[in-house]
């Protein structure tokens, strides 16, 4: 049997939610991807062209800094990596994240949480992060989504 991690971000609190229901789901071990400069409000104004977020994501090697790594990533064979959808991707802290660890050989499985974007080209930005894994198409979920929807979701999988 295999020891899996949820690792995820979490601007507004929906994203933690689902972690923690995916973890407590699966039975896997949770961490969440704190960033070192927490982000403000104003930080997460999409629309204000000078906002953190929006030039972080304006600038694909943006690579925000993490305020703690997990010692014991070489322990997990699957990590399943959560975040909110920023611009049709993950937020550049993911490939932060992903490029902080060596990932080879292991299953990444992304999920994401949006009012209405699905997954855009997440996988395509997300795979140079983390060479040699095995990347799989994640799925995004909303505030409402269950733990039953979430364990149906990681059955499908058949990793």
């Amino acid at each position: 049997m295999s020891k899996k991690l949820v690792a995820y971000f979490s601007a507004s609190g929906i994203t933690a939610k689902v972690a923690e229901d995916l973890a407590d789901a699966i039975g896997a071990d949770i961490f969440e991807i704190r960033p070192e400069v927490p982000y403000t409000k104003a930080d997460l104004n999409w629309m204000d062209k000078k906002s953190r977020s929006t030039i972080e994501m304006s600038n694909p090697d943006s690579r925000p800094a993490i305020a703690a790594k997990r010692d014991n990533t070489d322990e997990y064979d699957t990590i399943f990596v959560g975040f909110p959808i920023w611009w049709y991707i993950a937020p550049t802290i993911i490939n932060t994240f992903l490029e902080s660890y060596d990932l080879k050989n292991k299953t990444i499985i992304p999920f994401a949480t949006s009012g209405g974007s699905d997954m855009g080209k997440t996988n395509e930005k997300l795979a140079p992060s983390c060479p040699g894994s095995k990347l799989l198409h994640g799925k995004v979920f909303n505030a409402s989504s269950t733990k039953a929807d979430l364990s149906a979701w990681v059955d499908s999988l058949n990793f």
